[in-house]
């Protein structure tokens, strides 16, 4: 075990609950405890497992993901900001916190178990990229279900605004039997066919490649796996749009960190501000996206 594995374990680790390894000199961390298991990278804040006592995974990756330092991970939660989507040309898809390392700032328990908090702030490499000055804070706790809360702090003289996600990849048993409930009557933005404003009805379905941004609502979406015979439930706080994605077949292909045929066993919905729901922060002030995930 290398050094910075060593001092992370003597500064935050916990008995027998929470400790520090790492793949390929990446940190990991692990924890487990009667409620459930998680493993959360350091390296974008990117939380990789959460499994309840008694389920299935809840979380996704892919078997051909790759842990390579300055690269994300294909599944998981990685952690979209302060733009989601595709961004300025030669800037970064979703941002740039995702690929970057971040610092563990505390760990503990408390009424809503376990936690980590890990954190991130401006620095000279950052304002190239995007000149701003910031303090940003991901809280997941680890217990029945799985809370991410991530804290935008403008600390910087101008006004500033972000568009994020928590980018959340489901484990499902087939995606040819999953519905999400939550959407009926919501507008939405359907990126694969280039149409704005389509009108959902009923639960969202799949027998394609899906990749729509759901339009103010701040609902709790339901994710009903006939296969695995299962509701996960994602609720939300701060958030305006959800995002729900699936690549299919030849989305897929254009993915060298994705196995053949792994599309059927994920799906993405992402609490999220997105699109037209961008979040304007003046100096000093703070915003908090808060996604809660548990299996009903």
């Amino acid at each position: 075990m290398n050094s910075e594995i060593d001092i992370l374990n003597r500064q935050f680790g916990i008995a027998s609950v929470l400790k520090f390894t790492e793949v390929n000199g990446l940190p990991i961390v692990e924890i487990a405890t009667p409620a459930a298991t998680a493993r959360i990278a350091v390296q974008g804040g990117q939380v990789l497992e959460w499994q309840p006592a008694g389920q299935q995974p809840v979380i996704w990756v892919s078997r051909a993901a790759v842990y390579q330092a300055g690269k994300g991970v294909r599944g998981g939660v990685p952690v979209c900001w302060p733009w989601f989507g595709a961004g300025e040309p030669g800037k970064p898809a979703h941002g740039f916190v995702r690929t970057r390392m971040w610092q563990v700032r505390a760990t503990g328990q408390d009424t809503h178990g376990i936690f980590v908090r890990l954190g991130i702030k401006d620095d000279q490499d950052t304002h190239a990229i995007w000149d701003h000055a910031f303090e940003l804070d991901l809280i997941v706790y680890v217990g029945p279900t799985l809370r991410m809360e991530l804290i935008t702090h403008n600390t910087g003289n101008e006004t500033m605004r972000i568009t994020e996600a928590l980018h959340t990849y489901f484990r499902v048993g087939d995606i040819g039997q999953v519905e999400v409930l939550g959407l009926d009557q919501t507008h939405y933005h359907d990126k694969v066919s280039g149409q704005n404003r389509q009108l959902q009805v009923g639960p969202v379905t799949f027998t394609g490649e899906t990749d729509r941004i759901y339009l103010d609502t701040q609902a709790d979406c339901l994710i009903r796996d006939g296969r695995f015979g299962r509701s996960i439930r994602v609720a939300k706080q701060g958030s305006d749009t959800t995002v729900v994605w699936n690549p299919w077949t030849e989305k897929e292909k254009t993915f060298a960190d994705m196995s053949v045929g792994e599309y059927r066993d994920m799906v993405c919905v992402e609490t999220c501000n997105a699109a037209t729901a961008v979040i304007v922060l003046q100096p000093g002030e703070k915003h908090g996206l808060l996604a809660e995930l548990s299996v009903d």
